[in-house]
């Protein structure tokens, strides 16, 4: 790729974007601190069509499936693939963080009268909704809980696949819907760079540089964590699958940057689906796996939560036995599928983890408050890699991947 194309690429908007982004808000903080309207509005963007795509993947990817007994198939495979990778997950952030130890000579005064906001998000409902149930069909898509749309979608393509061809029409409709969708996405993606410079300006005016100081420990444990486990977990299941991990990063660096930029996985999920198809994804395994990832396989979102844990729990000189980090494990593996790949999620998440526990502090919660927000980028990258190649491993699984297509 020569210099002009270079220039011309849209990951390399976004990152400029990002370098300016932290130039001012480190230079001038108020002004960042102003620009975080244009993240914002961004994402708002991005989010505002989430729930349609996600039911128009998921109700036309059951029906393209063929029959119900296919589906169930993909299905169990997703779950099983999602539940054994985001354990792997949990279980090695739990390794790292008491090899490290980030915790330990953390003082906690003050902690305690510095978490009002952090307690009364956890005690108020901020905890994570595992609501799943809507009160009404279009209010699930307009809610954007991201379990709701799952189960509408999963109804309504099961219904969809069991007309049979009288149901083919509407498939057909439907599938032009989604382009239409698409299409949309393909337009707010030009404001991608605005909304990654805002984004960034607001977190280093917010915080600075210098509030990073103190948690450096634990925000180079979890990134030291993500990074192995991309390379060593999530590398090694594509090299068993015959694909490269550096290839396929290279191949998804514009959703990456993108994500960089507004540290919300749900903000490259629409690209990523295409991406996927482009590669040799069928569409239908991409329809069901994709989605249903933003919700059961958020990969760095377990590892912040089992690290922030123990954090957590070195920071106030509490000692969990093995039993008890096991037993921490099995709540993270529940509380982890609550959460939805958007920014603050993994934060959230926390306050219900701690709760659950009754073991660990609430108030702690307010240890990682001031940095929180810069490790959201690790967790939203892991998620979106961690999405992408699930979805290789089922197609390749299925038998499904189209090599003609291969972009490796």
């Amino acid at each position: 790729m020569n210099i002009q194309n270079v220039l011309k690429h849209k990951s390399f908007h976004v990152f400029v974007a990002i370098l300016i982004g932290a130039l001012i808000g480190f230079l001038s903080p108020e002004n960042g601190i102003k620009l975080k309207f244009l993240g914002d509005i961004f994402i708002g963007l991005v989010k505002m069509l989430i729930p349609p795509i996600i039911f128009l993947s998921i109700s036309t990817g059951i029906r393209g499936s063929g029959n119900l007994r296919n589906v169930g198939r993909l299905g169990l495979k997703a779950l099983v693939y999602f539940e054994v990778v985001t354990t792997l997950a949990l279980a090695l952030g739990l390794i790292v963080v008491n090899v490290l130890r980030p915790g330990a000579g953390v003082s906690t005064a003050g902690a305690v009268v510095s978490s009002s906001n952090a307690v009364t998000a956890a005690s108020t409902g901020g905890v994570v909704s595992l609501s799943v149930i809507p009160e009404s069909f279009f209010g699930a898509l307009a809610s954007g809980n991201i379990l709701q749309v799952l189960l509408v979608a999963v109804l309504f393509g099961i219904a969809l696949s069991a007309m049979g061809p009288t149901g083919a029409p509407l498939q057909a409709w439907l599938q032009n819907l989604q382009k239409i969708f698409f299409k949309m996405i393909e337009f707010i993606m030009y404001l991608a760079p605005l909304g990654a410079l805002g984004a960034m300006a607001f977190t280093i005016g917010k915080f600075g540089l210098s509030s990073l100081s103190s948690l450096a420990h634990l925000m180079g444990a979890v990134y030291l964590t993500m990074g192995l486990f991309i390379v060593l977990v999530l590398g090694s299941i594509l090299k068993f699958f015959d694909v490269g991990l550096w290839n396929f990063l290279v191949y998804i660096r514009e959703e990456i940057f993108l994500v960089l930029g507004t540290s919300s996985s749900e903000s490259a999920l629409p690209r990523l689906i295409s991406k996927l198809e482009g590669m040799g994804c069928p569409e239908h395994i991409v329809g069901l796996v994709v989605p249903a990832g933003y919700s059961f396989n958020l990969d760095g979102t377990s590892i912040y939560m089992s690290m922030a844990t123990l954090f957590i729990a070195q920071a106030y000189a509490v000692h969990l036995s093995l039993g008890q980090q096991i037993s921490i494990l099995f709540v993270l593996m529940l509380t982890s599928k609550g959460a939805a790949g958007v920014t603050g999620s993994g934060f959230i998440t926390l306050a219900a983890t701690l709760s659950l526990t009754h073991v660990l502090p609430v108030e702690g919660m307010a240890l990682v408050l001031g940095v929180d927000r810069f490790m959201s980028e690790a967790r939203a990258i892991t998620n979106l890699i961690g999405n992408g190649v699930a979805t290789i491993v089922i197609s390749k699984w299925e038998k499904a991947f189209d090599t003609s297509k291969s972009v490796f």
